[in-house]
């Protein structure tokens, strides 16, 4: 369940990230954005391998966690459009979702190992890193710019 969740939240996440990189106002926020879209191209791909991996079809399961973040998000960008908030916002909305995949991939990368499927453990730990170094960067980017401007 928890693979078909996380299956879809990175294909929602592929079409939020753009929109979040356009609206943001600071060019290291906008970079930000756009890195990590590329990588959750490769976190799907890395998701299709693991799908085949345990010989099931690539298929997400709606996950409404990530519809409220990305909702979430929408909204922010809509509330703070236009003000020096704006980026703290969209700080805030990506690191919900940064936290969401985060607990989902720790879970998956338990759940793979603890049934011997090695290699399906390996890609999903690779993904969990690339989520935690985020969400380190939009911490540094939030404490040395973002919320200064927004307070």
């Amino acid at each position: 369940m928890n693979l078909k969740d996380i299956y879809y939240a990175e294909r929602q996440l592929l079409k939020a990230l753009p929109k979040m990189a356009r609206s943001a106002q600071s060019a290291e926020l906008k970079t930000a954005f756009e890195k990590h879209r590329d990588e959750t191209e490769t976190h799907v791909e890395r998701l299709n391998q693991v799908f085949e991996l345990i010989g099931k079809p690539a298929k997400g399961k709606t996950c409404d966690a990530i519809i409220g973040i990305v909702d979430e998000g929408k909204e922010t960008m809509e509330e703070f459009e236009d003000t020096v908030a704006l980026d703290a916002g969209l700080i805030s909305a990506a690191q919900a979702a940064e936290h969401y995949e985060i607990s989902r991939y720790g879970t998956l990368v338990t759940w793979a190992k603890t049934l011997g499927l090695n290699d399906a453990a390996t890609l999903l730990a690779q993904t969990l890193a690339e989520e935690e170094n985020t969400d380190k960067l939009l911490t540094k980017l939030a404490v040395a710019s973002a919320n200064v401007k927004a307070a």
